[in-house]
């Protein structure tokens, strides 16, 4: 589920990047992101549905890189899996 506009994916078609040469995410900073890397959520993010937003600070371990939109896919401690855009991301 996206905390900033609620798409919620199925996990069965999530498509997964050929390589990761092919595949180049960047952080909020501009620090370029490799799967299983920890990311460090840089602002509050709500997310629909849920009673509280994803706080600012939260760390998040061994992140996933998909192409599109969203192209973090992680598992955020309290809210399960989720799927992140690397602006709101710096690396850990």
């Amino acid at each position: 589920m996206c905390p900033e506009c609620g798409h919620e994916w199925n996990p069965e078609t999530a498509t997964v990047a050929e390589t990761e040469e092919s595949l180049v995410v960047k952080d909020a900073n501009g620090n370029s992101l490799q799967d299983g890397d920890d990311v460090i959520v840089i602002k509050n993010l709500p997310v629909k549905g849920a009673a509280h937003p994803i706080k600012a600070g939260t760390k998040v371990k061994n992140i996933r890189l998909v192409e599109g939109d969203h192209n973090i896919d992680c598992k955020i401690p309290g809210f399960g899996a989720m799927a992140l855009k690397a602006i709101f991301v710096k690396k850990a």
